[in-house]
């Protein structure tokens, strides 16, 4: 076959296929667009449109009777039942940035100059944001919150006691940039919420026999602070306990029990307590934990169960 037979055959199976599109398109002789008459698809866009419409309405019902199942305040799993567990965790404050957000170092240094100490202390500022507002609205603070005198709060569960960070001492205050700027930082300590957890105190028996809780919760009972959750700090290791220094607690060394429990009350406030290093080594990467101390808390490093772990390291001039 010549060459120019073989150009002819090929322009004719293009010209052919061509064809063949145009008509699977558009079929003049019997009036089908994509193989399929007007009225072909509308019957077929009817059954798609009745079809999805039901398969909304199941999905709709489903969703329906699924969140009648759900309280929106209360979980169905609590305490023990729950993922969470009946054992409650520590947090800590300030938090690294968001670009170390797994980082437990607090790493600044001290001086004039804020841009080597500023984001820890604006990070408690922010973090201390709701507690600023329920103080300087004391006057209508809600049907929720009530004032606790004397560590006791009613037995109304829709409320909770007041907690008021007028009572932190002036060294770690928004005032004093929470110590970052002098060199002696301080470190906001809290108890990781449980619905509907309560703190049982030591008795006399678990203090004579457990040789684990350190003297500062010994001599707590010992002045009749037996309705607190008391919060230690310390260096894990002995050159961090060396290094560490002296450690002052506000407005306590402790949490009490009148803060518990926790059910989503709206307005619901942590308590917390401020951890004040007055004299860490400057220089030395400080490894610190600290510890929640009741009879129903249990304490595992491994999985920080009842403590949490943080290192501090504040560079010199």
């Amino acid at each position: 076959m010549s060459e120019k037979e073989t150009n002819f055959f090929k322009a004719e199976e293009k010209l052919s296929t061509t064809e063949s599109i145009v008509q699977f398109l558009w079929n003049r002789r019997t009036r089908e667009f994509c193989g399929r008459t007007g009225s072909s698809w509308l019957k077929i866009l009817i059954f798609y449109i009745i079809f999805y419409l039901c398969l909304a309405a199941f999905w709709a019902l489903m969703l329906l009777i699924f969140y009648q199942t759900i309280d929106q305040r209360v979980p169905k799993w609590q305490l023990g039942d729950s993922r969470i567990g009946s054992n409650p965790g520590l947090g800590f404050r300030p938090r690294p940035r968001e670009e170390n957000v797994e980082s437990t170092l607090i790493w600044f240094k001290q001086g004039q100059n804020e841009h080597n100490w500023k984001h820890w202390s604006d990070n408690l500022v922010k973090f201390l944001e709701p507690y600023e507002k329920a103080t300087d609205a004391s006057a209508d603070r809600g049907a929720h919150v009530e004032q606790c005198r004397d560590n006791d709060k009613t037995s109304n569960s829709e409320k909770f006691c007041f907690f008021d960070i007028k009572t932190i001492d002036n060294n770690c205050t928004k005032g004093q940039d929470f110590g970052y700027k002098r060199g002696d930082p301080c470190v906001l300590i809290k108890l990781n919420r449980i619905y509907n957890w309560q703190p049982e105190p030591y008795s006399r028996d678990d203090l004579a026999s457990n040789a684990a809780i350190p003297d500062e919760v010994r001599n707590g009972y010992a002045k009749n602070s037996s309705k607190m959750v008391f919060i230690t700090c310390e260096g894990e290791n002995a050159a961090d306990k060396e290094n560490i220094g002296p450690i002052h607690y506000y407005p306590q060394n402790g949490i009490e029990f009148k803060y518990f429990p926790f059910t989503n009350q709206p307005g619901y406030l942590s308590p917390f307590v401020f951890i004040h290093f007055l004299k860490p080594t400057p220089g030395v990467l400080i490894n610190i934990e600290c510890k929640a101390w009741a009879k129903n808390i249990k304490h595992d490093r491994m999985d920080r169960e009842g403590s949490v772990h943080f290192e501090l390291l504040i560079d010199g001039f």
